[in-house]
């Protein structure tokens, strides 16, 4: 009987379980669950329902028994920056506070003035943001310093979903380094770094990689889901998951792994931590085989899923994405903002941002949408100068994966300011480089190359 392999891909709306095999060298994916995510409000803080996820988690597990196809391994993957803390005792302390959550507002000066921003990136590589796991420490220890103390494991929120399934506690790599505590040179947690802040250095666990096998479900996962299988880590943080499924073989590519967030950049060998990166705001994030994921963080199609919510009525993304084809306005605004990171009202901030700038003020679901799409394109092209400036090549390709692969619109938008071919697909790219991953675990793929390849003969990829 052929091997399932199960990925587990939750993201800030929603999350899915999704099986795949591989049937004549190609892979095979099957969707057997998927549930709502999204930030809650709780005790005065922006949270996660982690309680409710894992219950999703194990129910979705359950449907693979009921479908007669359990998988021989399982691995989650995520966003990144948010964690959780655990006591003596393996609970867990307060909330799972989301990364949009206005705690960590002021969090950067404090942490400055233990280490200076300039050298904090050059002994991280990371791209501030304020919402990393480097500030939202730093808030709960200036604000709720009783959890710190308390804290035994700190967990990012994979890592945490994997101590559930199988009762080991670790971290992985990929998305450890997204928090900003991560050394690029030993591939560990800088300790040295974590010391001067003041953080307990107890709780930082183990460092492993993707392909990990951590061990099998505890007995009492398995009596709920109905099997027994191995908890593979995948490469954990969702981008980095993606970014293994970028059909590539070409050293001179660009990918944007486009979703909630857009995640635009190029693969490294060795992270660039000068001050010219510093200036662009480039990140290097670890990757598969210690790759790193030399890239920006860019707004994304957040703006697109709040903009629907407030005034899309019953369209789907794709119609919106049609009707700010047909639009002519010209409007631009920065997509990099942090007014557009949680605004009471994305619709409202766009229209905002347009009128102080003097430019045409958007009306509708169609207008506003296309200024989004039109200054996500723009923000891309400055984003692939930045790259070719500093990495001093010239790329010939940019592969879009993900669910904004289907943006057609985007996707020709991009096309046309960055003057470089674009390819688009897979659209499930962080579920294949998930279960990739687990693959080249078992042995079933040799090894990235091979892995790449075979997405590439497996699915559907556009040109435009």
């Amino acid at each position: 009987m052929k091997p399932y392999y199960l990925a587990i891909d939750i993201g800030a709306s929603s999350g899915r379980h999704i099986l795949a095999h591989l049937e004549d060298g190609k892979m095979v994916l099957e969707e057997v669950h998927r549930f709502p995510n999204g930030m809650v409000e709780k005790d005065g803080e922006l949270v996660w329902d982690v309680d409710e996820l894992f219950a999703q988690i194990k129910l979705g597990m359950k449907k693979c028994a009921e479908l007669g196809r359990v998988p021989v391994s399982v691995g989650v993957d995520t966003w990144g920056v948010d964690f959780v803390l655990l006591d003596e005792e393996g609970k867990r302390i307060g909330n799972a506070a989301a990364y949009r959550d206005s705690r960590t507002k002021g969090m950067d000066q404090e942490v400055y003035k233990l280490i200076p921003e300039e050298e904090l990136y050059a002994r991280t590589g990371i791209q501030k943001a304020i919402f990393n796991t480097i500030y939202q420490l730093m808030a709960l220890k200036t604000k709720k310093p009783e959890q710190l103390d308390r804290a035994h494991i700190l967990l990012m929120m994979p890592d945490y979903f994997h101590y559930m399934l199988s009762g080991v506690a670790a971290t992985e790599y990929t998305e450890a380094t997204t928090g900003q505590l991560v050394s690029p040179d030993t591939k560990d947690w800088d300790r040295d770094l974590i010391k001067r802040l003041g953080y307990p250095e107890k709780i930082f666990q183990r460092m492993v990689v993707p392909g990990t096998v951590l061990g099998e479900l505890t007995p009492e996962v398995q009596k709920e889901v109905g099997y027994n299988c191995k908890v593979v880590v995948p490469a954990t943080h969702d981008t980095g998951s993606a970014v293994i499924a970028v059909p590539t073989e070409s050293d001179d590519a660009l990918y944007i792994s486009s979703g909630t967030w857009s995640l635009m950049g190029t693969e490294l060998l060795e992270a660039n931590c000068s001050p010219e990166s510093k200036a662009s705001n480039l990140t290097n994030e670890g990757g598969y085989g210690y790759r790193f994921r030399y890239l920006k963080n860019i707004m994304g199609l957040w703006m697109i899923q709040s903009v629907k919510k407030e005034i899309g009525g019953g369209l789907g993304f794709g119609e919106i994405c049609e009707q700010a084809s047909k639009c002519n306005i010209l409007s631009i605004v920065d997509c990099n903002d942090d007014r557009f990171l949680a605004p009471a009202n994305m619709t409202e901030e766009v229209q905002a941002a347009c009128r102080e700038s003097g430019q045409q003020v958007p009306e509708g679901i169609a207008e506003v949408a296309s200024v989004i799409y039109n200054s996500l394109a723009k923000c891309y092209a400055k984003t692939v100068e930045e790259l070719e400036e500093i990495t001093k090549k010239r790329y010939d390709r940019i592969h879009i994966v993900g669910g904004g692969s289907n943006a057609e619109y985007l996707n020709r938008l991009t096309a046309k300011a960055t003057g470089i071919p674009v390819y688009a697909g897979p659209t499930e790219a962080t579920a294949i480089g998930n279960v990739a991953a687990q693959m080249m675990a078992a042995g079933e793929l040799t090894d990235l190359k091979a892995a790449r390849a075979c997405v590439f003969e497996s699915f559907p990829i556009t040109k435009y």
